[in-house]
C-alpha cells in the first residue's frame, strides 16, 4: 500500500489547511489511520488517529483545533487544521496500521509527508 499524502503549505497563525492522504490501494478493514508530525530538530509525534471503528485519538497540543476525519471508500484520512500556530510547524506524514482481530499490527505503512509552515 502506498499513501500520498498531500495539501500542506504556507499559512498565517490562525490560518486552516486541510491535509489529504489517499491509499493506492484497499487493505483490511481493522486498521489505523492517522497523523504524525516532525518539526526541526524534535522527534516525530503523534498528532491524530481514527480507528476503523470511528474511535479517534488528539495530541493535547491540538485538541479543539484539529478534526481527523476518514473516507473509507475512498480509502482516504484527512486532518483539518484550524487556528493554525507557529509551534504546528512542522512536516506531517500519514500512518496507516493494518491488524489483527486482536490487536496485532501487521503492516505499517508511512507517506511521504507534506510541510506545513505556519508564519507568526
Amino acid at each position: 500500500v502506498q499513501l500520498q499524502a498531500s495539501g500542506g503549505g504556507l499559512v498565517q497563525a490562525g490560518g486552516s489547511l486541510r491535509l489529504s492522504c489517499a491509499a493506492s490501494e484497499s487493505f483490511s478493514t481493522i486498521n489505523i489511520m492517522g497523523w504524525y508530525r516532525q518539526a526541526p530538530g524534535k522527534e516525530r509525534e503523534l498528532v491524530a488517529t481514527e480507528t476503523s471503528g470511528g474511535s479517534t485519538n488528539y495530541a493535547d497540543s491540538v485538541k479543539g483545533r484539529f478534526i481527523i476525519s476518514r473516507d473509507n471508500p475512498k480509502n482516504t484520512v484527512y486532518l483539518q487544521l484550524n487556528n493554525l500556530r507557529p509551534e504546528d510547524t512542522a512536516v506531517y506524514y500519514c500512518n496507516l496500521k493494518t491488524m489483527t482481530w486482536n490487536a496485532v499490527t501487521t503492516a505499517d505503512y508511512w507517506g511521504q509527508g507534506t510541510l506545513v509552515t505556519v508564519s507568526s
